[in-house]
């Protein structure tokens, strides 16, 4: 693992310390940097639970990814820093109120002084870690979350602004994964016609101020609370998003490293 490259990739300057601060630092800066994508599913691209493979498409090729791509990488770059994390299985809430698949979402805990679950491949999601063994609800800028628990297993639950009810996102239990064991879902999201990852692009990214979406043919764009939708009409149009406001070249279609213009343009 190239810690230097990887914390140069997510504009990390800070303490390498493995503390709860340094944890939360890492997770901001890699939400603000590295996008949540499935471009590779819609381009061709296999994707390899691997740490090299990942590395080089998410540091070098500067490209971004889904959750077993994001979080696995992100465990690696965690452990090579001195923390103690493993990779969780999750089953994600559907919008008809039902959980998906065990693995049908990778999740992180940390363990420190006390543990956290860390998520930088969920979208739009938590910005900061949350701690496991606190049930209160955890308030992160105008969201709030909360651990809760059912049939055994652990929730991340999210409240709703309009209502005040609480959405549960996601469960998983805490016990310790590895690549293998997410394979199957994995290639059911890259292949099935049932997985959402197949019937739809995405690519997201995380700002200061709110967040950028592209969607299909949308690009939205929510600051503030404010939201905004801008309907693309060529894939040309889409091309050029994903160059300006993501930071991925279409040389990435075919795999490759940034052509001379995309270097010039300073994304790069």
């Amino acid at each position: 693992m190239d810690t230097t490259a990887y914390l140069e990739r997510i504009n990390y300057v800070g303490s390498l310390l493995p503390t709860a601060d340094t944890l939360r630092k890492l997770h901001v800066a890699h939400l603000l940097t590295v996008p949540f994508e499935n471009l590779s599913i819609h381009w061709g691209e296999p994707i390899v639970l691997d740490d090299e493979a990942l590395f080089e498409k998410v540091v070098m090729r500067r490209r971004g990814g889904f959750c077993y791509e994001l979080n696995g990488l992100f465990a690696s770059l965690l452990r090579a820093l001195g923390f103690d994390v493993v990779m969780l299985a999750a089953r994600v809430m559907n919008n008809r109120g039902e959980f998906g698949p065990e693995f049908d979402h990778m999740a992180l805990m940390v363990t420190l002084a006390e543990r956290w679950i860390a998520d930088v491949g969920f979208g739009d999601s938590f910005r900061e870690p949350l701690r496991l063994a606190d049930r209160r609800e955890q308030k992160q800028g105008q969201r709030a979350y909360r651990i809760g628990e059912d049939n055994g297993g652990r929730l991340i639950l999210t409240e709703r602004k309009e209502s005040g009810e609480w959405k549960r996102q996601y469960g998983f239990s805490c016990e310790s994964r590895v690549y293998s064991d997410y394979a199957e879902m994995c290639h059911h999201h890259q292949t099935s016609p049932e997985s959402h990852f197949t019937q739809q692009r995405i690519c997201s990214l995380a700002t200061e101020e709110g967040r950028l979406t592209l969607s299909g043919m949308r690009l939205i764009i929510t600051q503030d609370g404010e939201r905004q939708e801008q309907e693309l009409v060529k894939e040309e149009e889409c091309d050029e998003v994903l160059r300006t406001h993501f930071g991925i070249g279409t040389s990435r279609k075919q795999g490759g490293q940034p052509t001379g213009e995309e270097k010039k343009s300073g994304l790069f």
